[in-house]
C-alpha cells in the first residue's frame, strides 16, 4: 500500500500551533484584538503589493510627495460636540437678542428647540492678535498667538455616531480607514518599537468606540493601538496600566526565540505554499505584530511611565485623565509615533443637551493640560513638527433646547458650523478663518468640511490626499473620499 506523503506544514497551521503560546505574549490584548477587528485584503487582491509592503515592513518609513511641514500630529477629541459659541466663536448678537425667536424661523431640528440663548460665559481677548476666548478656556486663550481657529468647519451629519466617524475616517459609515492608519500606511513610523498610531482615553470612547480608529481595509498593522488613561490608577504604574505588558509565561529570551522559529518556518514554507506569487497579508500582518509586540515590552512601559517626567512638568499639566493623556502624547511623540489621539472621555461628554453649564467641568479638566502639551511641546523642540488639533464631531445651536431661555438650559447638535483650532507644525498662529452667521447657526463665510481638514493635514505631512489610495471592492479609495481642499490660508 503506498505511503502518501507527508504534507509539509504551512505558515497557517505553524502559527495555529505556535501562537497557543506565543500569541499571549505581552501586549496580546492590544495587538490581538487590533488584528481581529480589522479587515485585511487577501493576496490576489489588487493593490495586495501594497498591502503586503505595509504589513512586512510596517515600520518603515515611506516617503511623501513633497517635502513635509510636519511629521506628527496629536488629535484632541472632545466627543459629544464642544459648543463653539460658548468656546471660540463669539457671538454678541446672541446677546443682544437673547430670549428672542431665531431670525428665520424654526431651524428644523428633530429636537423641539426655543429662543435665541446667549453664552453664559464671558469672553476675553487674548494676545497680539486680540483672539477671542471664552472663560472656559483661559489657558488655551494665553496660547492665542499660537494657534488657528477655524470657525467654519461643517459636516452633513447632525448625530453622533455617524458623525463621529465622519471626523475620524472621513466617511459616515463603519470600515473605513481612519486618519491615523491612512498616515501610517502612506508615511511608516520613525519608532519600529512603538505602534505607529496610538488612541488614549479613560475607557473605550463613545459608542462607536474602536471603527474611530480601525485600519479598515488597509493592512492590519496600520490600526491603532489603544491604550487606557484611566486615573484610577492613581500610581501611573504602567504595568497595572496596561493590560499583558509583561509575559507571567515566556521570559524575554525564550520569546525571542520563539518568534525566531515563526519567522523561519514563515520563510521555509512561503515558496512551497504560495510559489513565487504575493504572500497572505493577513499573516504577514500577525507575524508582523508579534514582532512589535516583542519589542514593545522593553521600550513601552518607559514611555507609558510619566512619572519619569519632572515634578514641574507633571504639575503643569495637572491631574485627570486628559492631562494624563496629553502628557503621554508628548512623550509618545518624542518617540517617534507618528499620531495620538487624545479622547477627553468614554461615552459623549461634551453632548450637553441639558444643561451647557456641563461645559464648565469638561473644560476645567482640559482647559490646562491643553496648554501645556503647547509649551511643553515647544520645550521639548517638538512644537514646529508636530500638529495639534482640537475639535469635536460637531458644534451646537445657537437657540435652547426644550424651550426659553435659562442660565442652565442646554444646546442641540449643530453640524451646519462650528470650531475646530489647530497648532504646531506648519500653522499659522495668531488668526481665525472662516466665519459662521450672526448667530453661530451656519458657516458664511470659507467653508470647511471634514474633507478639508484632512487634506490639510495631509498636506503639512508631505501627503498629496489626491495620490494616497488604496484599492478594494474594484475601486480606489482615500481619506478625502472625491472631496477635499487644502486650507492654504492657514499655513505658515
Amino acid at each position: 500500500m503506498a505511503c502518501e506523503k507527508p504534507k509539509p506544514i504551512n505558515r497557517r497551521d505553524a502559527l495555529r500551533c505556535i501562537g497557543g503560546g506565543f500569541a499571549m505574549m505581552s501586549f496580546a490584548s492590544m495587538v490581538g484584538e487590533s488584528l481581529a477587528q480589522a479587515e485585511i485584503l487577501n493576496a490576489n487582491t489588487p493593490g495586495a503589493a501594497a498591502a503586503t509592503t505595509t504589513a512586512t515592513n510596517p515600520w518603515m518609513l515611506r516617503d511623501p510627495n513633497f517635502k513635509p511641514k510636519a511629521k506628527h500630529v496629536i488629535f484632541l477629541f472632545m466627543n459629544g460636540g464642544l459648543s463653539h459659541v460658548d468656546s471660540f466663536d463669539y457671538k454678541p448678537m446672541l446677546e443682544k437678542y437673547h430670549g428672542q425667536p431665531m431670525p428665520g424661523g424654526d431651524l428644523g431640528h428633530e429636537r423641539k428647540t426655543g429662543t435665541l440663548m446667549k453664552s453664559p460665559f464671558e469672553f476675553k481677548r487674548y494676545g497680539k492678535s486680540g483672539l477671542q476666548v471664552s472663560e472656559l478656556f483661559p489657558n488655551v486663550g494665553a496660547c492665542a498667538d499660537d494657534i488657528c481657529v477655524v470657525r467654519s468647519v461643517f459636516t452633513e451629519i447632525p448625530n453622533h455616531e455617524p458623525a463621529l466617524i465622519m471626523m475620524n475616517t472621513g466617511a459616515n459609515v463603519i470600515g473605513r480607514p481612519s486618519m491615523g492608519s491612512w498616515l501610517t500606511y502612506g508615511l511608516g513610523t520613525e519608532n519600529k518599537n512603538l505602534p505607529g498610531f496610538v488612541v488614549l482615553c479613560p475607557q473605550v470612547p463613545t459608542t462607536v468606540g474602536p471603527p474611530l480608529w480601525s485600519s479598515g481595509f488597509l493592512p492590519a498593522v496600520n490600526q491603532a493601538t489603544y491604550v487606557t488613561t484611566d486615573t484610577r490608577q492613581k500610581d501611573f504604574d504602567p504595568y497595572k496600566l496596561i493590560p499583558n505588558i509583561h509575559n507571567d509565561g515566556f521570559d524575554i529570551k525564550q520569546q525571542r526565540h520563539e518568534l525566531d522559529l515563526v519567522k523561519k518556518l514563515d520563510e521555509l514554507n512561503e515558496t512551497e505554499t504560495y510559489g513565487h506569487g504575493p504572500a497572505d497579508p493577513q499573516l504577514e500582518a500577525t507575524i508582523g505584530s508579534m514582532e512589535t509586540a516583542y519589542r514593545m515590552q522593553t521600550e513601552a512601559p518607559d514611555v507609558f511611565d510619566v512619572r519619569k517626567e519632572s515634578e514641574a512638568t507633571i504639575k503643569m499639566y495637572g491631574e485627570g485623565s486628559t492631562a494624563r493623556g496629553c502628557l503621554t502624547a508628548a512623550r509618545l511623540i518624542e518617540r517617534g509615533v507618528r499620531m495620538v489621539q487624545v479622547y477627553y472621555s468614554m461615552g459623549d461628554p461634551w453632548d450637553a443637551h441639558q444643561d451647557i453649564q456641563s461645559h464648565r467641568k469638561n473644560a476645567k479638566d482640559s482647559d490646562q493640560p491643553f496648554a501645556a502639551l503647547v509649551k511643553d511641546l515647544k520645550a521639548r523642540g517638538l512644537f514646529d513638527e508636530t500638529i495639534i488639533v482640537c475639535g469635536s464631531e460637531f458644534g451646537r445651536t445657537p437657540v435652547v433646547e426644550l424651550g426659553g431661555a435659562g442660565t442652565h438650559a442646554g444646546r442641540d447638535h449643530n453640524p451646519h458650523g462650528f470650531s475646530m483650532w489647530l497648532a504646531g507644525g506648519g500653522i499659522k498662529g495668531g488668526m481665525t478663518y472662516g466665519a459662521t452667521d450672526d448667530f453661530g447657526w451656519k458657516v458664511v463665510d470659507k467653508p470647511v468640511h471634514v474633507h478639508d481638514i484632512h487634506a490639510t493635514i495631509l498636506y503639512l505631512m508631505g501627503i498629496d490626499h489626491t495620490k494616497l489610495t488604496f484599492r478594494s471592492s474594484g475601486r480606489d479609495f482615500r481619506l478625502t473620499d472625491v472631496s477635499g481642499n487644502v486650507i492654504h490660508d492657514i499655513i505658515a
